[in-house]
């Protein structure tokens, strides 16, 4: 999920295509075409627009209209009036189908943004507007949506995970990792395909981690991982090395990140650390909007904010850095020895 800081000095150009930033209608269109699987249908050789309006049980004039405008955009080509062929962003189109339909939860994301004007009133999320229930209650009570949002933060919608992030003095020494909300593994596995002496906990809701057991078996960690499907609000496993909390702060208000942080203090040790990645960012770093925050009121902290936060909840910040692909911060147990 997305968030960051803000940039100041920043010159909007005369020629910015106000029209083309307020366009809704080539979103939906690809939208709509996702969750059709109108890439699909035509990769098989339904290529006419009678064909794919009876496969896909939509009306072959409004299908044709909302097919016209995207190629009119450059997704898909028309060669003859109703015929409609791939080109590469149809194929790719394809690809991301299972985060762009509106029956999946791309669909939550595409209506949530409905709710903006709640959040920018309010600071606080809209999600129950729209749905009936908080993002996290909706998920558990559609357990289809829930499998796509764990895909969605696994390797299929974030790309391989970095599992060579580095940490203070590095990973010679560390020998048990707990991985907090760490979906359905993807994370863990890496790290401990790269890192043999090292074991891992997946603590994540019971659904969840139930989901995870193919990702150990096919990563060949099974025997190396324990898996606890519980809340990251209760107490945590006690005493491991490293608690990993990856991309999950952003998704929490202040009150939320500083439960789960207390929690975190309250299982460390003293030679323990906390490695935060996701819900930090530079002092310096520019703001911008994300999907988390209207989703959940996530909120992503610079980091002379997260030291006051880190420190109600009994933890230090002892390091933080910018490394490849994201912002890292350290945390030990206030007043513990730092080796």
């Amino acid at each position: 999920m997305l968030s960051g800081r803000p940039g100041y000095g920043v010159i909007v150009p005369d020629d910015v295509d106000l029209d083309a930033l307020s366009d809704l209608q080539t979103p939906w269109c690809v939208r709509v075409a996702a969750t059709l699987r109108i890439a699909d249908h035509v990769a098989l050789g339904i290529t006419d627009i009678e064909g794919l309006a009876a496969t896909t049980g939509s009306d072959a004039n409004a299908l044709h209209n909302v097919l016209g405008h995207l190629v009119a955009k450059g997704v898909f080509e028309e060669p003859t009036p109703g015929r409609f062929v791939l080109n590469d962003a149809a194929r790719r189109l394809s690809d991301a189908t299972q985060f762009l339909r509106l029956d999946g939860i791309g669909g939550r994301f595409a209506h949530a943004w409905a709710t903006l004007p709640t959040y920018v009133r309010t600071g606080k999320p809209g999600y129950h507007e729209v749905f009936g229930a908080s993002y996290w209650d909706d998920l558990a009570a559609h357990p289809e949506i829930a499998a796509d949002f764990d895909a969605l933060m696994g390797p299929a919608g974030h790309g391989t995970p970095d599992a060579e992030f580095e940490i203070t003095g590095g990973w010679e020494s560390v020998r048990t990792v707990v991985d907090l909300g760490g979906g359905t593994g993807a994370l863990l596995a890496a790290i401990l395909r790269v890192r043999p002496q090292v074991s891992g906990t997946l603590v994540d809701l019971p659904g969840t981690v139930a989901r995870a057991a193919q990702t150990f078996r096919a990563a060949k960690m099974s025997e190396r991982v324990t898996t606890v499907g519980q809340s990251f609000f209760d107490p945590l496993p006690p005493g491991a090395d490293v608690y990993l909390l990856h991309s999950v702060l952003n998704d929490w208000p202040e009150e939320e990140t500083i439960a789960i942080l207390r929690r975190c203090a309250d299982a460390t040790g003293p030679t323990s650390r906390v490695v935060i990645s996701g819900g930090v960012a530079a002092d310096e770093a520019p703001r911008r909007l994300g999907i988390d925050m209207l989703l959940l009121g996530g909120e992503t902290n610079s980091l002379s904010e997260f030291r006051e936060i880190a420190g109600q909840a009994g933890l230090e910040v002892v390091s933080a850095r910018q490394q490849r692909r994201s912002f890292v911060v350290e945390c030990r147990p206030r007043n513990a020895s730092h080796p």
